[in-house]
């Protein structure tokens, strides 16, 4: 805010002094280091052609313009190249009015022109459970949908659910061969647990069938086709996409147990979807389109039938779209999906929020889409994450030596409970509130330890660290907005205290001009966020935010202030680092507690 204003007046300044004209984007403004008096620092090498001058002499001239032109500015010093700009009080007071008068401060609101970006996450199997693996794709994905809302965007939440596939096909098989009628209610599991669990026993057996045709003298590759639960399993895929009924009405009812726990889980985690796709019904439009492609000469149909795409003009391979025996593949799937999303929805960018273990699938598609022809193809936009790791190693479902999203959310508050009563900080609450605000320290120590990371990078996830109140972690953060909670309750109950219009005159220090400009910095930062797709960035920023005020709570007086103009102040301060920082942890997902 202040480096827009500094840039329009530089821009005047320019034209005053040397007759030039310079956009304000021209002006480079960046903050003054550390060793160097200012607050920020105006480059003047790019100005030179305007001023015909030396750097020294063009930012002298710019300085002293400034100074007695712009209330923004009370003195200036010259080094080399760079004119170091010292704020006047009088402009972070205002400031603070600026920030402090809008609630949404640094969000920008979308309108019925505003571009539509429909951002896809979670897509789940329905043949397990959601494990840690999905939790950071969900938390993802709906920061990311936050964050483009943020930044003025009509924004569409969608789900693609993977419920048809040789791998539902082995859970129905399983609980075929071994489930005796179980269901979640007779189990007393959720359904997508039960599911889980005869995916797992699937595997074991198939495995052990693996094993014993080696022993017969098969090879590995041969004795896993040829292995008779693997062969049954296929036949039930291509029954069920000929529409048998008696596999499809099985189908129906194991996966409606599973889409009850997901939303279990969902409704816990705290992310919802505005649309949810399934590819039971968007494999066949996908098929359709590839046909199409076929006559249009885009795809080709090998002699086994297969129909590939040829993506060797564009560096890469070929790519298959249909098996021999007509059944669809992922690719087939997506082409499907995307047809029926553009149906629905006059998108202006697509964002798949998926690992990056599927970068390549996304280059194809890309292409593919865009041969196809739809507009947005060319520009999708694939969010590729990395992996979270664990002590041990990488999950396997199939194994079941995953981290369960449900037992992961309840360790997690149960966690933040222990902590909680062991420090003695919520001795004062009644139960009901303690395990409230166990749930919201639980869940966001868990959300804010996978959203601080870089999201491309692979993390290691450690819950230990995730529910430290010190430090860079979710519970520090909250636990400081709940501090200045109780200041201002406390600030309220007393005498009250003034809005930040009655601040004219107040002196300002030097740790309380930091945090302004903090404050300030939020609008940029969600912009950053949004061109970047970086939760990280806002997570990061919250941090330093509640760090520095952590300080200055630290080394300044506030209800204990004499001085009623500076407790003003400092309480105005005060409210809005809780504001945004609420503001800034929303876009995470994040809630903040009142108490704590």
């Amino acid at each position: 805010m202040l480096d827009t204003q500094l840039q329009q007046a530089a821009a005047a300044a320019v034209a005053a002094l040397y007759d030039a004209q310079v956009s304000p984007g021209q002006i480079q403004i960046q903050k003054t280091r550390p060793d160097f008096e200012g607050h920020l620092t105006l480059v003047t090498f790019p100005l030179l052609r305007q001023s015909r001058k030396s750097p020294e002499a063009t930012g002298d001239d710019l300085g002293r313009y400034l100074v007695e032109n712009t209330p923004l500015v009370s003195r200036y010093n010259v080094v080399k190249g760079f004119l170091n700009l010292v704020i006047a009080p009088a402009a972070w007071l205002d400031l603070l009015r600026q920030v402090a008068a809008d609630d949404s401060y640094g969000l920008v609101a979308a309108n019925d022109q505003s571009p539509l970006v429909m951002i896809e996450y979670s897509s789940p199997n329905t043949n397990k459970p959601l494990h840690l693996g999905h939790v950071r794709n969900n938390l993802l994905g709906w920061a990311v949908s936050q964050i483009a809302a943020a930044n003025g965007n009509r924004v569409v939440r969608t789900n693609i659910v993977n419920d048809r596939g040789i791998h539902i096909c082995k859970s129905m098989l399983a609980w075929l061969r071994w489930g005796n009628g179980e269901t979640p209610e007779s189990a007393g599991k959720k359904g997508d647990h039960l599911i889980g669990d005869y995916y797992v026993l699937f595997d074991k057996h198939y495995r052990e069938e693996v094993r014993q045709l080696m022993a017969q003298g098969l090879s590995e590759d041969e004795a896993k086709q040829q292995a008779p639960l693997i062969q049954e399993a296929h036949d039930m895929l291509v029954r069920w996409e000929k529409g048998d009924p008696e596999v499809r009405s099985l189908w129906q009812r194991m996966n409606e147990w599973v889409y009850a726990g997901f939303d279990e889980t969902y409704k816990a985690l705290g992310v919802s979807f505005d649309k949810i796709y399934y590819e039971s019904q968007t494999y066949l439009e996908g098929k359709s389109k590839v046909e199409e492609g076929l006559e249009k000469g885009i795809f080709y149909r090998r002699p086994d039938g297969s129909v590939w795409a040829d993506l060797t003009q564009d560096g890469l391979d070929e790519k298959l779209l249909l098996r021999s025996d007509g059944t669809s593949v992922y690719m087939t799937q997506d082409i499907g999906t995307a047809t029926l999303r553009f149906q629905d929805y006059a998108i202006d960018k697509m964002v798949y929020v998926v690992g990056n273990e599927q970068n390549y699938h996304f280059q194809v598609l890309s292409i593919l889409l865009d041969r196809l022809g739809f507009e947005w193809g060319k520009g999708l936009v694939h969010f590729s994450y990395g992996m979270v790791e664990l002590p041990n190693g990488k999950m396997k479902s199939r194994e079941g030596t995953v981290v369960d999203a449900d037992d992961l959310v309840a360790a997690m508050v149960a966690d933040a409970r222990a902590t909680m009563d062991a420090a003695g900080k919520n001795d004062d609450m009644t139960e009901d509130e303690k395990r409230e605000v166990a749930r919201i320290v639980g869940l966001g120590a868990l959300k804010y330890f996978l959203l601080k990371v870089d999201a491309r990078k692979n993390m290691l996830f450690n819950p230990e660290e995730s529910i430290d109140f010190n430090g860079n972690t979710g519970p520090f953060i909250q636990y400081t907005y709940a501090r200045i909670r109780s200041i201002l309750r406390k600030a309220q109950a007393a005498d009250g205290w003034q809005s930040a219009a009655s601040l004219e005159g107040c002196a300002v220090s030097v740790k309380e001009e930091e945090i302004i400009q903090q404050l300030a910095d939020f609008a940029a930062v969600v912009r950053q966020a949004g061109q970047d797709y970086s939760p990280s960035v806002i997570a990061n920023y919250c941090y330093e935010l509640t760090k520095s005020y952590n300080q200055f709570y630290h080394d300044y007086k506030i209800l204990s202030e004499p001085d009623a103009p500076t407790r003003c102040l400092r309480l105005q301060l005060s409210a809005q680092v809780a504001k945004v920082v609420r503001l800034g942890m929303g876009l995470l997902g994040i809630e903040m507690p009142e108490r704590m």
